[in-house]
């Protein structure tokens, strides 16, 4: 009897934190989790919802020194929360952050560059070699 007490227990605290999380905006675990997308050619850059790639001017090759990505995303965020968002999500990923909008990895630097289109906010990721 007390492992099934214990048993109803738990699943009672996890239906409840469950309930809470619901009444929190966060989805049911896991079947409706979001999907993540990323930053196309940077398999391992996370995709900051609202931003979408606008497909001008995307580079992407390998060189002797290293692989060269540039990609264009744009949408209607903040600045502020681009920052934040990545400062967050790259360190997580073993990026170290050497600026404001930079960071570095395994010999790879990963610039933010920003620029503004009225109410849309435009995201460039630029990978290089570090020399």
């Amino acid at each position: 009897m007390p492992v099934l007490e214990t048993l109803n227990r738990i699943v009672r605290r996890l239906a409840l934190l469950g309930l809470l999380g619901l009444a929190a905006g966060a989805p049911p675990w896991p079947a409706a989790r979001a999907q993540v997308a990323y930053v196309a050619g940077l398999e391992d850059v996370p995709l900051m919802a609202g931003l979408s790639p606008t497909g001008g001017n995307d580079v992407a090759f390998d060189s002797p020194q290293g692989r060269i990505v540039i990609v264009n995303t744009q949408g209607a965020v903040e600045r502020p929360s681009v920052v934040a968002f990545y400062a967050a999500s790259l360190s997580e990923l073993g990026w170290d952050r050497i600026g404001d909008t930079a960071f570095r990895r395994e010999g790879e630097l990963l610039r933010l560059e920003f620029g503004q289109r009225g109410a849309q906010l435009t995201v460039r990721f630029a990978l290089s070699p570090v020399h």
